[in-house]
């Protein structure tokens, strides 16, 4: 290999076919997809003061009720430090608060409070204008595909 690119010599990776045929051409375009929907989620949540971290939280305890912050680790793919750092933030701002599980005082269990409920309403609302703007170009039924096909790429049936 040079400064200036590939030896040339060498064969091409994707020679005779397209770019987007190439092996890691998926992990590339879901790369771009988190992206865009990233950046425009988190505009969406700037004026509520919460971040996507924040909002992955909430939407598991709605889900599952009171949880573990081990088992919200998994469930949000986050490391154990990052989710005492949120789950931090989520009491300091009133949004959830830690319990006690009883029979086992080493254990705490994290519950959306009220005021979470809200500003998970409130977030939903705000991300509404920002996800139409996002799935614009599909045509009708192809979001429900979208996601269809994105639930079975993460969560394969064994």
């Amino acid at each position: 290999m040079t400064a200036d690119g590939p030896h040339p010599t060498a064969p091409s990776l994707v020679a005779g076919r397209g770019a987007d045929a190439a092996p890691f051409a998926l992990g590339l375009l879901l790369r771009q997809a988190h992206w865009r929907s990233a950046t425009a989620m988190t505009e969406a949540l700037r004026p509520l003061g919460i971040e996507l971290r924040h909002l992955s939280v909430l939407i598991v305890l709605v889900n599952r009720g009171a949880t573990v912050q081990r088992d919200l680790g998994t469930a949000t793919g986050s490391d154990k430090a990052g989710v005492m750092r949120v789950v931090d933030d989520l009491e300091r701002m009133g949004l959830a608060v830690r319990k006690s599980v009883p029979g086992d005082r080493r254990v705490r269990a994290v519950e959306i409070t009220p005021q979470g409920l809200e500003l998970l309403d409130a977030a939903q609302v705000a991300a509404k204008p920002m996800t139409d703007r996002l799935v614009a170009a599909l045509e009708p039924g192809e979001l429900e595909q979208l996601v269809d096909l994105l639930t079975r790429f993460i969560h394969p049936s064994s």
